[in-house]
């Protein structure tokens, strides 16, 4: 592949993966309730999940959501409807044995998610259609992005997951677990209006 065109590839793989979305108030709030490795099997499931949608995007069921429109409403109407619960199940949840009774999401779960998640279908979907070459070069340039997006998925995962471990430290009372809580459930419920936009 062109080193231009790997290079292009693996700043919209940092953009994407790197920014505020879904994927990212999860890791972080993962680690900050549950610490890092049940936040590492959330993050390598997530990393699957995406994984696995970029090969079907490559297989050309990407391309159904493009041709339909109304496939990427309903999507965006059930992956916001899912974003919206999760949101107030961090929010409520309950703050003096969080992490005792609770859980941090399995890492199928987060596999899943991404199948809800109208953030990683639209960045599946561009990358395979925006950085893949024609021919016989299809299936290499294919595989080199699912690879660039897959370690850079995994570097800055870790970021936001280490933040989620440096805000840890200074949470020390219900009222300061209950505001970070809540503050995680409005990020969550926010990337709704991004989904929309």
């Amino acid at each position: 592949m062109d080193f231009a065109l790997l290079s292009s590839a693996a700043g919209f793989a940092f953009a994407s993966c790197g920014t505020p979305g879904p994927n990212n108030m999860l890791l972080t709030s993962s680690a900050t309730r549950f610490g890092y490795r049940p936040t590492l099997k959330l993050l390598l499931g997530i990393m699957f999940g995406l994984q696995l949608l970029m090969l079907i995007s490559a297989l050309g069921l990407g391309q159904l959501f493009l041709m339909w429109p109304s496939l990427q409403w309903g999507l965006k109407i059930f992956g916001s409807g899912y974003l919206l619960w999760l949101a107030w199940q961090i929010g409520s949840a309950d703050i003096q044995t969080t992490a005792e009774t609770t859980k941090s999401m399995c890492w199928y779960q987060g596999a899943l998610f991404q199948f809800l998640n109208p953030k990683a279908w639209l960045m599946a979907v561009s990358a395979i259609s925006g950085f893949t070459l024609a021919g016989e070069q299809y299936w290499p340039s294919a595989l080199a992005v699912l690879a660039i997006f897959l370690s850079l998925g995994l570097v800055t995962g870790h970021i936001w997951a280490f933040f989620g471990l440096h805000l840890r430290r200074w949470l020390h009372t219900p009222k300061d677990w209950r505001r970070f809580n809540h503050f995680m459930a409005l990020l969550t419920a926010a990337s709704v209006f991004m989904i929309w936009h």
